[in-house]
């Protein structure tokens, strides 16, 4: 896990760097004014790793009765929307924005063909013998979040950000031994933007996301991906 999480850490450290030289921060050239009011609707798409799988529980392989549903790797795909709520952190910092960040995203998380345990279950009420059902059993998460976005450099083509802390709301795909799909969490962290063509962007961002675990389950995890996005 932690070679993974080191070859995706490195890997938009590497794009970052990439796009810095191609662009020439230090002589970005300042933005359309095409790009509206600095509203964006965005989407993005990239790797995201699991903190702990989820093999041998009920749900997701029958803890482990036909193969293990292991595995903490996985993509994630999301769009939504930053709006616009001060141009200069009212009135505390020139050039810089805050902005509401309302965002949803689809984790896909390694998944692996083993027996479904509903199968097995309803076989055994039914006729009091234990026989496997071997699936494709999907391990998946989908983030709801509501997060504050400070975004420096106004009158720049390219502008970092961050994300000092985020509210995020999970749902876990299949549902934990106690049956809890629901968690609560937070989330931190930052990229870049550039603006290519008059409204449309392309970025890359990097966030980590801590839960409350309420499901019994480790629900913590990373990711980095790009993102395009337009003002509006």
């Amino acid at each position: 896990m932690q070679k993974r999480m080191r070859r995706g850490i490195g890997g938009v450290v590497c794009a970052a760097l990439a796009i810095a030289a191609v662009l020439g921060v230090s002589c970005a050239q300042p933005a359309s004014a095409e790009e509206g009011t600095g509203n964006m609707v965005f989407f993005r798409g990239g790797f995201m790793n699991l903190n702990q799988d989820r093999g041998g529980q009920i749900f997701t392989d029958t803890t482990g009765i036909a193969g293990a549903n292991g595995g903490n790797a996985g993509w994630y795909a999301g769009a939504g929307l930053d709006l616009v709520m001060s141009k200069d952190v009212w009135g505390g910092m020139d050039k810089t924005w805050v902005i509401g960040e309302i965002g949803v995203q689809f984790n896909s998380i390694n998944s692996s063909r083993v027996n479904n345990a509903s199968g097995s279950i309803v076989n055994r009420t039914l006729n009091d013998t234990l026989v496997t059902d071997v699936r494709d059993v999907q391990l998946t998460m989908v983030t709801i979040d509501v997060a504050p976005k400070i975004k420096f450099m106004e009158g720049s083509a390219f502008r970092p950000w961050i994300i000092p802390v985020g509210l995020d709301i999970h749902v876990i795909s299949p549902p934990s031994n106690r049956t809890q799909y629901l968690d609560l969490g937070v989330q931190f962290g930052g990229g870049f933007e550039y603006a290519v063509w008059k409204a449309f962007k392309v970025g890359v961002d990097a966030r980590y996301h801590l839960t409350a675990r309420l499901t019994g389950t480790n629900n913590d995890y990373f990711q980095v991906g790009p993102y395009v996005g337009i003002s509006f």
